[in-house]
């Protein structure tokens, strides 16, 4: 997320997003405040019988059965846009365009309702109780927090140094990929979807890697290498581009 943009011919070759450094400051603080509504919203559906109220105006009985899980997907809500918030204040250095900003949260209202219905047994009559499988995506979700979250602000932190002005960075987590945020972003929304117990929800994040793999990491690949030139085509050959050890 955090390159620059130098010429009109930049945004096609970082893959469409703007990557001139800019303030935004509108942008940043709508993009984040339309999220926290997002983040009421599924609090309404959540708590207040929100999804009830709902389908009574369409003369329909609908309840979310499972409450207790119902909660755990709300707090999955709150951590993610917590995240997000501090990436888009604090983090990120380039312009959020208002059609990004909008594009985002529609993507992110499908994926927030969505999992907090699915996993609150708004499409089935019965509670599942917490098991090992909750246990092991709550890890996935945390860990790939981290890896996202924290990689970041690993280069933040690095980049602050004058000394460090117009260097490509490759320490911290990204010695191990050179997209490790990219996988973060894969592993915490494999924990979240786990967490809906409907496997079908996985599709989100195999489309997230595919998008990744296929269009995302490329496009900012050739625009890093123009940048940065022989430093990071040495990092590119030595280093994984996503998953680390493997891939």
């Amino acid at each position: 997320m955090e390159t620059i943009n130098q010429n009109s011919d930049s945004q096609s070759a970082g893959g469409g997003v703007n990557r001139e450094h800019g303030r935004t400051i509108a942008q940043r603080w709508t993009f984040v405040g339309l999220h926290f509504g997002l983040v009421l919203f599924c609090a309404w559906l959540a708590v207040a019988d929100g999804w009830t109220l709902i389908g009574q105006l369409f003369g329909q009985q609908w309840t979310l059965v499972d409450n207790d899980r119902a909660l755990l997907m709300l707090a999955c809500v709150f951590v993610y846009w917590l995240r997000h918030a501090i990436t888009v204040l604090y983090l990120l250095q380039r312009r959020i365009d208002w059609g990004e900003a909008l594009g985002l949260l529609c993507f992110m209202a499908f994926f927030e309702i969505g999992l907090l219905l699915v996993g609150g047994g708004a499409f089935r009559n019965e509670v599942i109780p917490f098991g090992t499988l909750d246990i092991v995506a709550l890890v996935l979700l945390i860990v790939g927090s981290y890896l996202n979250s924290g990689s970041e602000i690993q280069r933040k932190w690095w980049k602050q140094d004058p000394a460090n002005k117009g260097q490509c960075y490759t320490e911290g987590l990204f010695k191990h990929s050179m997209h490790i945020n990219y996988f973060g972003d894969v592993v915490l929304f494999t924990g979240w979807c786990l967490l809906s117990y409907n496997y079908w929800t996985l599709l989100l994040p195999f489309f997230m890697a595919y998008s990744f793999i296929s269009f995302h990491i490329p496009a900012l690949d050739g625009y890093l290498s123009e940048r940065y030139g022989e430093k990071f085509d040495q990092y590119a050959a030595k280093t994984k581009k996503l998953i680390p050890f493997v891939y």
